[in-house]
């Protein structure tokens, strides 16, 4: 069941087709088909163990579909492990933060530059001519735009491990957006934060996603719904692994479907009243 409008080949940054994808006898993905839309915003909501988090891992490589394709602007990927699909300009963060605690920030954004880096090892480990210049870019490129844009100058020195949560979660973003992606998965990236850093965070994703300098095209999965429905261009709502409803936000938020599976026939008849 489908609101979306229909997306011209060309504007298509991602496509999945007939995604299946069980362990054991649980089927997780039973036959999901999307489409990203190359410049926007779309997010992924569902009840617990709805599939959401499966499907990431299939986008990122972390699992390989039993069934189905997965094309990147226009290329099939399913053969490709994580760090190919890194180099094609798929980037990431988890609902769990994955940051190296005894690294700072700094090192930490770091490492999202390591597909950038063009000098050997010789040259790498004499750290002189191209190999000192091309370090000085990629660290001029996160100090004034990506650690800038975040708001962290003030903890760039400070190992990861040390800092609150909430900035913890900047940190992974950093790293993720220091790949330079055509697109992002973020999954969950307001789960435990704060009011104020729930703000921040969706203020950072619109930056990224709209800024002339960056327009990563983004796929979040988050539970936050006022949130994903002030930000997304285009909502998928996945229920026991079946995609049940995609659209608009005003007509996923609207639709009864919806409703049914997030409170039940009991909740969904009062709404009606």
């Amino acid at each position: 069941m489908s609101a979306s409008k229909e997306i011209k080949s060309g504007d298509v940054l991602l496509e999945l087709d007939g995604i299946q994808m069980s362990f054991g006898r649980v089927c997780a993905l039973d036959g999901i088909s999307i489409k990203i839309k190359k410049g926007e915003i779309h997010s992924v909501i569902g009840p617990n163990g709805a599939g959401k988090t499966v499907m990431m891992n299939c986008i990122s490589g972390l699992y390989n579909p039993q069934k189905g394709s997965i094309h990147y602007k226009g290329e099939r990927i399913n053969h490709l492990k994580p760090h190919d699909r890194a180099k094609l300009g798929i980037a990431r963060t988890f609902q769990k933060v994955e940051v190296f605690g005894g690294m700072t920030v700094l090192d930490n954004i770091r490492l999202g530059r390591h597909i950038h880096y063009k000098s050997g090892i010789l040259s790498g480990a004499v750290y002189l001519g191209k190999t000192a210049k091309e370090e000085m870019e990629h660290r001029k490129f996160i100090e004034e735009e990506i650690i800038d844009l975040l708001e962290i100058e003030h903890i760039r020195d400070k190992p990861v491990g040390m800092l609150p949560y909430g900035l913890q979660k900047r940190v992974e973003l950093g790293r993720a957006i220091a790949l330079e992606p055509e697109l992002l998965i973020l999954d969950e990236p307001l789960a435990g934060l704060n009011i104020e850093e729930v703000e921040d965070m969706a203020r950072f994703i619109l930056d990224i996603n709209q800024e002339k300098r960056w327009k990563i095209t983004c796929l979040l999965v988050e539970h936050d719904m006022g949130v994903v429905m002030d930000i997304s261009d285009n909502v998928y709502v996945l229920n026991f692994g079946n995609m049940i409803v995609d659209g608009t936000p005003e007509a996923v938020q609207k639709n009864p479907v919806v409703i049914k599976a997030y409170l039940g026939e009991e909740d969904l008849y009062a709404t009606r009243k």
